[in-house]
């Protein structure tokens, strides 16, 4: 199973390491290799996971954040890193404007 993180996605990742970093020198860094290291497991586990606003969704193990994706045959498709403390409706909104 082949991953792919949509441009997106990857601002998620970027914009949710800067916080961390502001926070704390190498928490930045140990944010993003966390979060990583949770979406290489869809190799494994994709399409397990409950759907929610029509994406698979999945929590970090680490961190407050969700992981929204979907699969087809041969690929995971992440669309969306997102901080799990906002409001249910940005999300929504958010993901609304994020399908392909």
């Amino acid at each position: 199973m082949k991953i792919r993180i949509l441009p997106n996605a990857e601002t998620d990742l970027e914009m949710g390491s800067d916080f961390y970093e502001s926070q704390s020198p190498g928490l930045g860094d140990y944010f993003m290799s966390s979060l990583i290291s949770d979406i290489e497991s869809l190799k494994l586990f994709a399409g397990i996971h409950s759907k929610d606003f029509g994406f698979h969704r999945f929590f970090s193990k680490r961190f407050p954040f969700a992981v929204y994706y979907l699969v087809d045959e041969q690929t995971v498709s992440i669309y969306a890193v997102l901080d799990c403390r906002q409001n249910p409706k940005i999300i929504s909104q958010r993901l609304r404007g994020n399908s392909e």
